[in-house]
């Protein structure tokens, strides 16, 4: 590993919440930043309405329902005033029940929408040039590959303009986001030892239950300069 360079993960501060300057800690981002970088991020929300639109709404709910909205009523509400018609739906096949549900709340909020799951085109893994022993069934005949990009082509064909990540895999989710062609926010993180909540690992890296004892043994307090 290459020499440690600090970030805002080692931060203990946050003085950029308010913008208190004489509190930013040396490795600050925000203290060390080229300022042409910051301009240029603030020309292209001028330049994009869609992308002013979406950062603008989004503060808007925060402001609003801070600590008030769940994820999916949050998700419901950022929709609504986004003036989104048809909502993409992109699925893991292993978690229809719960799209099931979302779906019928999409319905009775009058949202019209459009499911693709992972295994659309029921294409066998062995396309892809896996053996039979690198696939979950061990070779027992065709087992379909997830095919994100897939997922992706199928909501544009739909004409989506807003699409929902549910529980697609880790880097499966990476191409979806990367190729959809619609904005894509995420409803669920598939983790099905933490049931679908990750963060619970993280919450419990540091105690005796931990999976990641280095953790627990050598957490710090985050630097504060």
């Amino acid at each position: 590993m290459s020499e440690k360079t600090f970030s805002c993960a080692d931060c203990g501060v946050q003085a950029c919440k308010s913008a208190q300057a004489d509190k930013y800690p040396q490795f600050c981002p925000t203290k060390n930043i080229d300022p042409k970088l910051v301009e240029g991020s603030l020309a292209r929300y001028a330049a994009n309405e869609e992308a002013k639109n979406l950062v603008g709404v989004s503060s808007v709910l925060e402001a609003e329902f801070y600590c008030k909205l769940c994820r999916v009523e949050e998700t419901i509400e950022f929709i609504k005033r986004m003036g989104y018609k048809k909502i993409g739906l992109a699925t893991c096949v292993g978690l229809l029940r719960e799209t099931k549900i979302f779906a019928k709340i999409l319905r009775d909020n009058n949202i019209d929408y459009f499911a693709a799951c992972c295994k659309t085109g029921a294409v066998d893994k062995e396309t892809l040039g896996l053996t039979p022993e690198q696939k979950i069934n061990g070779g027992c005949g065709h087992e379909s590959m997830c095919n994100p990009l897939l997922q992706a082509d199928v909501l544009a064909r739909e004409g989506t303009d807003f699409n929902v990540v549910i529980g697609l895999c880790v880097g499966h989710d990476s191409l979806f986001l990367k190729n959809s062609q619609a904005p894509v926010t995420v409803m669920i993180v598939k983790d099905r030892v933490m049931g679908h909540n990750p963060v619970a690992a993280l919450y419990a890296a540091e105690g005796i239950y931990s999976r990641f004892t280095d953790v627990s043994k050598s957490w710090k307090t985050p630097a504060k300069e």
